[in-house]
């Protein structure tokens, strides 16, 4: 399963980009990969890790924005179709396969 983080920070104030930075801090620290501006993704091996993932979330959560998480299985993110640009070496299958390994 993959967890997806999307989220729209305000940056016009300084305590707003202190708040944005700190949650963008987060999502790197506890193993989510940009997909692209804005939309992260997260491995999970389980419904138990999403639970787990999405309670972070939720104790992180800026106070200003918006910030949304959407779970799906690894055939439906497998299935997304890049329509300008290319997948990114993370984005391959087979490198959540070998994350399956450990």
């Amino acid at each position: 399963m993959r967890l997806l983080v999307l989220y729209d920070l305000p940056v016009l104030s300084r305590p707003d980009k202190k708040a944005y930075a700190r949650f963008h801090k987060f999502l790197l620290r506890n193993g989510y990969d940009m997909i692209q501006f804005s939309v992260y993704a997260r491995l999970c091996n389980g419904q138990d890790t999403v639970n787990k993932h999405v309670a972070r979330l939720m104790a992180h959560l800026p106070a200003e924005g918006s910030v949304r998480c959407m779970q799906i299985t690894e055939k439906q993110f497998t299935n997304i179709q890049v329509l300008v640009g290319s997948k990114t070496k993370k984005e391959d299958p087979k490198y959540a396969q070998q994350l399956s390994f450990f």
